[in-house]
């Protein structure tokens, strides 16, 4: 029997019975955790539990042989791989569950996230991005299933594009794009789209990424006949398997209690993919789940007697021992002696967690007691303090929760009292406040000097006559100087290759850069925004474009769950600076003309969010963010590509402003604000308002998110004392968002002597044709009327009913 693994050197047995011990160590010691894990969420201490049990022994093949300069995007059951590269020490693993708030103790999320959701430090405090290729890195999970995938595809191809493109720093991101990134999925999860469009995907661009199917029957409790046709996702995937005369996948299928095929299995996956740049699907079969799902249920309930006695006797764990028995690797006194010394390792680690957490809390909560005992003995209500205090003398094992509860109702009682005692109290419960709300809201944004929002505004120059052309040459010639300014600039989306787009505004620009900068793809939104993301977290400045803003509803679960939330999620360790660029409002037809901006807004917070009205403004946009390192969507209007535009003579450096408004018009009797297409009409409607006396101030949002930083439309609200919001969403959506931020955020409405209003669209999608989009949008006519009745309730003698 060859009991050896495939390695590139031979090995000693000394030095290779240490590697299969070191082995069981870690697989005793993820299991050991697991189960740990499980007792402290059934005791309370934690809210939820998911972990990798049953899944040890292929993730420890996979852990060797993976590299520096790897990247892993993968799912919550790969505790044992981040164990095995040394990324996650079980006292790490048990103030994730704890959701310590300390990135130092709880490296993975500084306690957003739930457990069984990895990643490694990208950057540096600075932002700048720390030598990737020296570290062993993992993209930061996410809980949806399948939602790993996307990103997957980017990681993969960011190394055929420092492989292939000349004239890119690669030094901190790739050595020749020897990377290999490496997914992990459940059985299950094969059944999401998003799974099979990446593996259609991968094969297509045949990128050097690894994806290890996860295989235990079972989805949760629903068994494998109800996830995949014939019952298995090799035979499912076949025809992605490659050939002499096609490209594709090498399909590999290994059982995931045979230690030795599966070192041999990961290590000719790897050397496939790093070599060669072809994808590959480890399918890992015959895996348990010894504790079920996660601690939300038990698979005693859906499992049979057989099923569950068939996972005992082939767990990973119990195999492999078996295993190390039968090759006299090692007796069962030297296991059951590592066996127990690891139990006792994880029962230490749980302790010294839970009492660091405990700890700071402990520390509050006496400063606590004592400043509502000062207090309490100076007030009348003096019985109602001391059974607040009393209560949370009570609690043995106090949460930030107990302190913040207990402090702030306390304060209630004191209503109306002056005394130093109590303003010690509400220094304390303000001060704490303070320090504590940061931990759970920081960092949805970059809170760097770096950041875009500080970029500042350089305007368009331009010659004594200068030259009129149609705004989508202002964008494409703009782009040509992003794309000589920035080599690791790329391109991409449905359409956007040879044509240069459907608006031609990338014309003639993959004949100048070539096909990997500006590149055609399938249509398939959802990976092209995962190519985007990967890419953008490898170090390139990737522009996915979506073909119409009506399609990124194919991209949004994608763009909220990974990207937006990316340096949230992370706490600031990871960012993407991907740009979507995309084009939308008013054009033809319901799914051509959509404006679903308050929908974007809601969902897309930790991204910004830019409407530009024209082309010039739109490419000053790409300019200022390609200065910056953050995520943004880009909303071209469908309608001004042909629209006609004076052309800039400082094309690449210009940059539009994010979070500033501008006034196109000034005026005396009401602030009007818009911003994308829309402006045009109430431009239009504003000049003929003044033909009737009505002196309109009209004002571009620009950037949606974030709204006006500076808050200076109050500033118009409070010259005009009258607000009128008008976009072509649906009733509640933008328009209402930023009449939230000027009345409530801006405080404009003390300045205001007529109630805010919005104007919008109607509530259904625009109907096709002329007549289609005057009826369902905002026309010129509406505007006016809607105006002049604001105007008519002031001073009905001068402004007569209209209608």
């Amino acid at each position: 029997m060859d009991l050896s693994p495939k390695t590139s050197t031979d090995i000693s047995f000394d030095d290779f019975r240490a590697q299969i011990l070191h082995d069981y160590e870690i697989a005793v010691l993820s299991r050991e955790c697991s189960l740990m894990g499980r007792k402290e969420v059934l005791t309370g201490k934690a809210k939820f539990g998911i972990f990798s049990d049953g899944k040890e022994l292929p993730q420890l093949a996979m852990a060797r042989s993976f590299k520096n300069g790897d990247f892993r995007s993968g799912y919550y059951r790969d505790q044992t791989f981040m164990m095995a590269l040394g990324l996650l020490t079980p006292k790490q693993l048990f103030h994730g569950l704890y959701a310590t708030t300390d990135i130092e103790k709880e490296p993975m999320s500084a306690g957003r996230q739930m457990v069984g959701h990895y990643m490694t430090n990208s950057i540096n405090e600075d932002g700048s991005w720390r030598n990737l290729t020296q570290q062993k890195n993992s993209s930061a999970d996410i809980s949806c299933t399948a939602g790993q995938m996307p990103r997957l595809l980017g990681l993969a191809q960011a190394s055929k594009m420092y492989r292939n493109l000349k004239n890119l720093d690669s030094e901190k991101f790739s050595n020749n794009g020897n990377e290999v990134a490496w997914g992990t999925i459940g059985n299950a999860s094969t059944s999401e789209g998003m799974f099979l469009e990446t593996v259609n995907a991968g094969g297509v661009l045949q990128v050097p990424m690894v994806i290890s199917i996860w295989d235990d029957d079972y989805g949760i409790s629903v068994p494998a006949k109800y996830h995949a046709t014939k019952e298995d996702i090799s035979k499912m995937l076949s025809g992605f398997q490659r050939d002499e005369d096609q490209k594709g996948y090498e399909l590999i299928k290994v059982k995931g209690w045979d230690y030795t095929a599966l070192m041999h299995a990961y290590e000719n996956a790897a050397d496939i993919a790093r070599e060669e740049h072809v994808p590959v699907i480890i399918h890992v079969v015959e895996l348990t789940q010894p504790q079920g799902h996660s601690t939300s249920g038990s698979h005693e309930r859906y499992k049979s007697e057989k099923r569950l006695e068939w996972e005992k006797d082939n767990d990973c764990n119990k195999r492999f021992r078996e295993w190390v028995l039968e090759t006299g690797i090692a007796e069962d006194s030297e296991l059951l002696e590592l066996e127990k010394s690891i139990k006792k390792k994880v029962r230490i680690a749980k302790k010294e967690a839970w009492a660091e957490y405990l700890e700071p809390h402990k520390r509050m909560k006496k400063t606590l007691i004592q400043l509502l005992e000062n207090a309490a003995q100076k007030s009348p209500n003096k019985n109602f303090i001391n059974k607040i205090k009393n209560d949370l003398i009570a609690v043995e094992e106090p949460i930030k929760k107990d302190l913040a509860h207990n402090s702030r109702k306390a304060l209630r009682y004191m209503l109306g009292e002056n005394t130093t005692e109590k303003e010690a109290l509400v220094s304390w419960v303000n001060r704490f406040l303070e320090d504590t709300q940061p931990k759970y809201s920081s960092l949805l944004y970059s809170e760097l000097p770096t950041r875009a929002t500080k970029i500042p505004e350089i305007r368009p120059q331009y010659d004594t006559s200068p030259k009129t052309v149609d705004g989508r040459v202002v964008l494409r010639d703009n782009f040509d100087k992003l794309f000589e300014k920035y080599p690791e600039a790329i391109v991409f989306g449905e359409d956007s290759g040879k044509i240069g787009d459907v608006n031609q505004g990338l014309e003639g620009l993959q004949k100048k850069y070539g096909e990997l900068r500006v590149a055609d793809t399938g249509i398939r939104e959802t990976t092209i925004i995962g190519q985007g993301i990967g890419m953008a977290l490898r170090g390139l400045r990737p522009i996915a474009e979506i073909q119409y803003l009506d399609y990124i509803f194919y991209t949004m679960a994608t763009l909220t769950d990974d990207l937006a939330s990316l340096l949230y999620r992370t706490y600031g360790k990871q960012k993407a600076p991907l740009i979507v660029r995309t084009r939308g409002h008013r054009l033809e037809g319901i799914w051509h003309s959509g404006s679903p901006m308050g929908g974007l807004i809601h969902v897309l917070r930790g991204m910004y969010i830019l409407a530009p009205r024209n082309m010039t403004q739109a490419a000053g946009f790409y300019n200022t963010l390609m200065k910056s390192d953050e995520p943004a969507l880009i909303i071209e209007s469908l309608n001004g590509y042909r629209l006609k535009e004076s052309m800039p003579n400082n094309l690449g450096d210009f940059c539009t402003p994010i979070g500033k408004i501008e006034t196109l018009r000034k005026g005396n009797d009401i602030t009007i604000l818009s911003y994308g297409s829309t402006l045009r009409i109430v431009e239009q409607a504003a000049r003929e308002l003044s033909e009737v006396g009505i002196d309109a101030e009209v004002i571009d949002a620009q950037t949606l998110l974030p709204f006006d930083v500076n808050g200076d439309t109050v500033k118009s609200v409070q010259k005009t004392n009258r607000l009128l919001v008008v976009d072509e969403d649906v009733p509640g959506g933008c328009s209402a968002y930023l009449v939230q931020e000027i009345i409530e955020r801006q405080g404009a409405y003390g300045y205001l002597d007529s109630a805010p209003q919005t104007l919008t669209a109607k509530a259904h999608r625009p109907a096709y044709g002329t007549d289609g989009d005057y009826f369902s949008k905002p026309n010129t006519e509406d505007v006016f009327e809607k105006v002049y009745e604001i105007i008519h309730e002031v001073n009905p003698d001068d402004y007569p009913k209209l209608r």
